[in-house]
């Protein structure tokens, strides 16, 4: 016989399992169709966010071609811009060659300077050598050699001068960019606080500005008026940001590592190559100097040369065998960087 506690547990028991059988019976369909709704929901946010992803990484993709496309055709613009002023610095003009080793005169006053220098050589030459043709051999060198040499002289020390100073100002328009200003304002503070011949041509290049050039054209003309791979570079450089954008001080900061880089490794190939110049300077001179000795010790032995037309022939053929042996050394030493 069943007790009448357990017969109430019993039946509160199936009275519940039957009225949540009976609520599920009812609500199972609107269950199933809410799980329905909230899949296909989901599917569609899924789907949404899955075009919308796709659509970000086109435009992105597109973006990229878009900027690589004019990065190529900037840098064919540049590629034949850069033919064109390698066809005037390879032959560059006086002017420009005068300009290129900072000296302050007009051409008209080089050509006086090298009439007189020529004209100064052929005196010298008259007095101390009695011979006409020696002497106009002294006057055309001291009017065409001497004063082109001085030039490329004084161009080259320019150069060096330039290349020590130019990562230092390329340093300075970097913090200057970092710091907010403009690249104008830079240019001009390098045309007032940067040495010489730095700030000559960061001048110019501001009163190109002034004139109506944009800054990529003015800075091109940096090249012309100092025609060093560096200068190269940074025309390049600021080339390439005015038409296609991007990070111009981490442009430039990368291009001053790369100088200082390249400055190490000229310093690193001179100190090596030293031991060779020694040697070629050696003998090169080698020939002068026995010669001077044989002429102080017996001076009748070897004054024959000077005096004698087969003597002065045997000297000029020395003279141009020797000058032929310096320059194939000279090329074999200069490493060109």
């Amino acid at each position: 016989m069943m007790s009448p506690t357990l017969a109430i547990v019993l039946f509160v028991a199936l009275t519940t399992l039957a009225v949540a059988a009976f609520a599920y019976a009812l609500l199972e369909p609107r269950i199933s169709q809410e799980r329905r709704a909230g899949t296909r929901l989901k599917q569609y946010k899924t789907a949404e966010t899955d075009s919308l992803s796709k659509g970000v990484a086109r435009d992105r993709v597109q973006e990229a071609a878009r900027r690589r496309r004019n990065i190529q055709s900037s840098l064919k613009e540049i590629e034949t811009r850069q033919r064109e002023r390698d066809k005037h610095v390879s032959n560059p003009s006086l002017a420009r060659r005068l300009e290129q080793a900072g000296l302050p005169i007009t051409v008209r006053a080089y050509v006086v300077w090298s009439i007189v220098s020529g004209f100064v050589c052929l005196l010298f030459g008259l007095l101390f050598q009695p011979s006409l043709l020696v002497a106009l051999g002294l006057g055309v060198i001291g009017g065409l050699g001497l004063p082109r040499w001085y030039i490329n002289r004084r161009a080259k020390r320019r150069k060096n001068k330039f290349i020590t100073e130019f990562p230092n100002a390329i340093d300075l328009i970097v913090r200057g960019i970092k710091a907010g200003l403009p690249l104008n304002d830079c240019l001009r503070m390098l045309a007032q606080e940067t040495p010489e011949p730095v700030r000559g041509e960061f001048v110019k290049i501001v009163e190109a500005q002034q004139v109506g050039m944009t800054t990529a054209q003015a800075v091109e003309r940096l090249y012309q008026n100092v025609p060093l791979a560096e200068t190269n570079f940074f025309s390049i450089v600021i080339t390439i940001q005015s038409q296609a954008g991007g990070n111009l001080s981490e442009a430039l900061s990368n291009l001053s590592k790369v100088l200082r880089e390249r400055k190490k490794m000229k310093a690193k190939i001179q100190a090596v190559s030293m031991e060779a110049k020694a040697s070629g300077g050696i003998i090169g001179s080698l020939p002068v100097v026995v010669a001077l000795l044989v002429y102080v010790t017996t001076p009748d032995y070897i004054t024959l040369l000077f005096t004698n037309s087969i003597g002065n022939m045997i000297l000029a053929a020395s003279a141009i065998w020797m000058s032929i042996g310096v320059l194939v050394m000279k090329q074999m030493i200069n490493f060109d960087f």
